[in-house]
């Protein structure tokens, strides 16, 4: 799957987002909201859309809006549970700020006082946020000060300045804090040799393609400042993720890869238990397919983590147990159909889980040992993710999206029943915007299959009129649209809604949240029946009477690009207007320049390019071109390794040559497989925007200028 693009995350937040397009790790696009009847053969108009003089007129939400969009990305709660640790992202000012990606700031939130405390603020960058283990403090990585490469801090607990624990000469990557507080592991790649900068330095310094491997590595540090960057390496095989200390600390399980590409993280990383004391391995868990989330049971025994059921299987959503003895495992809940979106042990013999149910999301318990389960929180209400659980099992915290409202911190209490509760407000100013009613959607496919989605209608929506429609397609395609906040600079959201057009996202065959098997359901036939949902979902709106068929546009990034190219050629006298985003058009060069050969194979074409030469050819939206009358714009990150930019470059070029329809292509210098960058983002989302109007509302025909104006 195509990870890491940002649409949205497990995004989703962060990018195993940990988002994702044909070979990034999607996990589910997070959009939020409020759950609808399942069959709806006619969308009744809501209250808020009937015509009302005496109401002021609407503030829509604009691009500048999403562009200083605060967002909570991650979040840990403290051990006794009374507290929790949050990352708030922040957009940088474009015109005011230097560009570049957001910042990163630390907070913490009081559950008893209901209070918030700002710990780390302004232009600063931290993230993967832990308690240490007596909760006296929170670790975090940052680059501070004179550090050239990001280093480990832990700040009091109660206030104070950050303390340097650890640095490394090419970054530190990942932490994980001994139980007995006196020891850290580390994880940073392997140093460059000085004969290699020597080399460097004098201009001798070619790159051996794939052969001369920077793995990363298992290091060990005293917690005492005053051995800062003294470090032992443990000398394990291949590069290394997931590091986990057993209870006791005289064990470790950690993920190793053959190698530090994409490809091998995606499809070959399995879980390794080793004896801390001598660095041996002495059990492995061949955990059968991708890999998520990894941790002990509180009792030692035990080892749970989120695998895909099978090697094919296109995302890590099953949760499975080992016995941290032999390494043997099972999956705990093998008919549940639900993706496993985070867990946690509350204690021993009980698992805590959050998990993406379709549209939404559900928090249940089970028992590892028999898989009986009970749920706690039935599907509906915010979209819930990144489950942090205190000590004693009683509290969490997580991050939560709702239709009104981007990811914020919520608060778990479980007792005799669970509750969650929205904890900050990071956008106070949303309240003064005029948000278009979301709702989901389910209607049949050609075939009977069901298929639902997230539609955002049209602002001030007008009984019995009919309104352009935008198909945003996610990517992945293992990856899913949740009814939460569904507004991004890539996704048009409340900002098309607000512009009196209607967006819909569905969630075809290929997405997550309905098991495994419908995750599987696009494999070995791209562009058949999982973009052939894409067209149902069009004619259910249009037999509905909300949507003008002629006035229909198309986006999405990466698999969705994929989906965007194929439907402005292959169904071209569908679509009124395209915009493609670090998309796919031409499946046979795209396999032969990927970072994610093996993954492309193995969860999406299931066929090796030389095993049906045709199959490709005919799947790719270049070899339809000669169909193209759907204006497109085709944005592209010029250093995505994920989809080359030369796919958006093929199909620029031939619709061009052809000139049978306006295309233009926008390339985005030191950006990759989605833009990162506020001043890319923000012309991004104009570039969307005013596209779609001008194709789907007016006046059409010739493009509008290339300039933008970026002033508010």
């Amino acid at each position: 799957m195509i990870r890491r693009f940002d649409l949205v995350r497990r995004v989703a937040h962060g990018a195993r987002a940990r988002v994702l397009s044909f070979g990034v790790r999607p996990t589910r696009v997070a959009l939020g909201g409020l759950a609808v009847l399942a069959a709806l053969a006619l969308f009744p108009v809501p209250l808020s859309a009937q015509p009302d003089s005496t109401r002021p007129a609407p503030t829509p939400l604009t691009a500048h809006d999403v562009a200083r969009i605060r967002i909570v990305t991650e979040t840990r709660i403290a051990p006794d549970g009374n507290r929790a640790a949050y990352v708030l992202s922040i957009p940088r000012r474009v015109g005011h700020d230097e560009n570049g990606a957001a910042w990163t700031e630390l907070h913490v939130w009081d559950f008893k006082a209901s209070q918030l405390r700002p710990f780390i603020t302004g232009p600063v960058n931290v993230g993967t946020i832990r308690w240490t283990a007596d909760g006296r403090g929170i670790g975090m990585l940052a680059k501070r000060g004179s550090d050239k490469e990001t280093s480990l801090y832990v700040i009091p607990a109660d206030g104070g300045e950050a303390r340097r624990i650890a640095g490394f000469k090419t970054g530190i990557s990942d932490y994980a804090f001994h139980p007995d507080g006196k020891r850290v592991a580390l994880l940073a790649a392997t140093p460059v040799g000085e004969d290699r900068k020597k080399l460097d330095e004098q201009g001798l310094a070619p790159i051996v393609f794939e052969e001369e491997p920077r793995h990363v590595r298992v290091w060990m540090a005293d917690m005492d400042p005053e051995t800062d960057d003294t470090f032992s390496e443990i000398d394990l095989p291949g590069t290394a993720s997931a590091f986990r200390w057993s209870p006791d600390g005289e064990r470790f399980v950690v993920a190793l890869a053959p190698s530090p590409g994409v490809d091998d993280e995606y499809m070959r990383r399995r879980l390794h238990l080793v004896d801390a004391a001598t660095g041996k391995i002495v059990a492995k868990i061949a955990n059968p397919g991708k890999l998520g989330t990894v941790q002990w049971s509180p009792d030692g025994r035990r080892i749970a983590f989120l695998s895909g059921e099978d090697l094919n299987d296109p995302s890590e959503g099953r949760l499975m147990v080992a016995d941290a003895s032999d390494g043997s495992f099972r999956e705990v809940m093998k008919d549940y159909l639900p993706n496993i979106e985070s867990f946690a042990w509350r204690n021993a013999t009980s698992i805590l889980y959050v998990a993406d149910d379709g549209c939404l999301t559900s928090i249940g318990e089970v028992d590892p040992e028999n898989g009986a389960r009970r749920e706690w929180i039935a599907p509906g209400g915010p979209i819930l993710s990144g489950l942090s659980l205190d000590t004693l099992g009683a509290n969490a915290s997580l991050v939560g999206s709702a239709p009104d409202h981007p990811g914020e911190l919520f608060h778990l209490s479980i007792g005799d029943s669970a509750t969650s509760v929205r904890c900050t407000h990071s956008n106070v100013w949303l309240g003064d915007r005029s948000l278009a009613p979301q709702e989901i959607v389910r209607y049949q496919a050609g075939d009977g299959e069901t298929v639902e989605g997230v539609l955002v209608r049209p602002l001030g929506e007008e009984p019995g009129k009919k309104y352009p429609l935008i198909l945003a397609v996610h990517g992945g395609p293992e990856a899913h649209v949740a009814n939460g906040w569904v507004t991004s600079y890539s996704n048009p959201g409340q900002v098309a809604a607000g512009q009196r057009m209607a967006v819909f996202y569905p969630n075809y065959r290929g997405s997550t949240g309905r098991g495994v098997a419908f995750a599987k359901a696009h494999q070995a036939d791209y562009g058949g029946r999982e973009f052939n949902d894409l067209i149902d979902g069009i004619d259910h709106l249009i037999a509905a009477g909300l949507v003008d068929e002629g006035r229909v546009g198309v986006t999405g990034g990466s698999y969705g690009g994929y989906a965007t190219a194929w439907c402005s050629t292959y169904h071209s006298e569908r679509f009124a207007a395209g915009v493609m985003f670090v998309g796919i058009s031409d499946h046979i060069s795209k396999s032969g320049t990927t970072d994610i050969p093996d993954e492309m194979y193995l969860v999406h074409a299931r066929k090796r390019l030389w095993e049906d030469w045709r199959f490709f050819l005919e799947r790719s939206p270049i070899y339809h071109v000669q169909k193209a009358r759907t204006p497109l714009l085709i944005l592209h990150g010029r250093d995505d390794t994920r989809v080359p930019p030369s796919q958006s470059m093929e199909l620029y070029r031939h619709l061009k040559t052809l000139d049978q329809t306006p295309v233009r292509l926008i390339q985005y210098p030191g950006e990759g497989h989605g833009n990162r960058k506020a001043g890319a983002r923000l012309d991004y989302n104009l570039r969307m925007i005013q596209w779609m109007r001008h194709y789907l509302i007016g006046p059409g025909g010739k493009p509008p200028p290339p300039a933008l104006n970026y002033v508010q």
